[in-house]
């Protein structure tokens, strides 16, 4: 169905929306290789165990999106859609308080009136919330980036009420995909997401492809971890993935994170290793 606002909109005004919307070109040459950085109309996908620093690491993105240019900032609007219900305000402006000047009060008001939050509970919650977003878009020229963290916090519940049937496990999380891939096409915003990597069984209907060719768990290895295992309209929708996972210490016994970026559309990958402080992630 056409959404209303859309229907009456002309060429020049589709065109003028589009031109509007600020580029993410460059948005962290640590995490990203350098020729297949995140633009607009990508879907970047976040992997990793609990605790390996996928949610820092977006603070980390979305204050670079939303703080002012003079300040190294996109100045650009974001969507924060939180699933395992983690997101933390007052993270968020440590942060923001660390990479602006002392005693910017407005300015931090104005960074954070660019981001908006919203809490599902449920993967249908979630799709229909991503309607409304996608209603909204034609009216929000500056929403340039959203973030769902996580798309796999309903996994497991959707996987139990679909029985035995594996179109209806994936029947919603199927429709937020194809919804999703509908919203970056027409309204070229980028999509940053976190899965959570689980342990699968070894039984015979936990046999998956990936990459043409078929798999199954028997043993767990570190790289068990990296599987995908969401349906294929995400899997086929994904053009970045990011990799975290746990490293050493540091000599002053600070835990080092390590995030592997790669491409789907280049063969370029870069590693980088970071640990967490009061003002954020700090690459090593």
């Amino acid at each position: 169905m056409t959404h209303p606002s859309r229907s009456s909109e002309s060429g020049a005004q589709l065109l003028a929306r589009l031109e509007g919307k600020r580029r993410l070109k460059g948005l962290d040459f640590h995490l990203f290789p350098d020729d297949c950085s995140p633009a607009q109309g990508d879907v970047v996908e976040f992997h990793g165990m609990e605790g390996t620093g996928k949610t820092e690491t977006l603070y980390h993105l979305v204050t670079s999106c939303i703080l002012p240019g003079e300040f190294g900032g996109l100045e650009v609007e974001v969507m924060y859609v939180d699933t395992d219900y983690h997101f933390d305000i007052l993270r968020l402006v440590s942060i923001l308080e660390h990479r602006l000047p002392q005693g910017s009060e407005e300015m931090l008001r104005a960074c954070l009136c660019r981001i908006s939050v919203v809490h599902c509970s449920s993967s249908l919650q979630l799709l229909l919330t991503l309607h409304h977003v996608e209603g909204t878009l034609p009216g929000r020229p500056s929403l340039s980036l959203l973030v769902i963290d996580s798309i796999s916090a309903f996994y497991w519940v959707d996987k139990y009420n679909g029985g035995d049937s594996m179109a209806r496990q994936e029947a919603n999380l199927r429709r937020i995909a194809e919804l999703l891939e509908k919203i970056v096409k027409e309204h070229h915003i980028a999509v940053f997401a976190t899965t959570h990597a689980i342990m699968r069984s070894n039984s015979a209907e936990e046999v998956a492809e990936v990459g043409g060719t078929s798999w199954k768990r028997r043993t767990v290895a570190p790289s068990d971890f990296t599987k995908v295992y969401l349906c294929r309209p995400w899997q086929r929708i994904v053009t970045h993935r990011v990799l975290f996972s746990k490293a050493n210490m540091t000599k002053d016994r600070k835990q080092v994170f390590t995030a592997v970026s790669s491409s789907g559309r280049t063969n370029s990958t870069k590693r980088s290793s970071f640990c967490m402080t009061n003002a954020g992630i700090q690459f090593l």
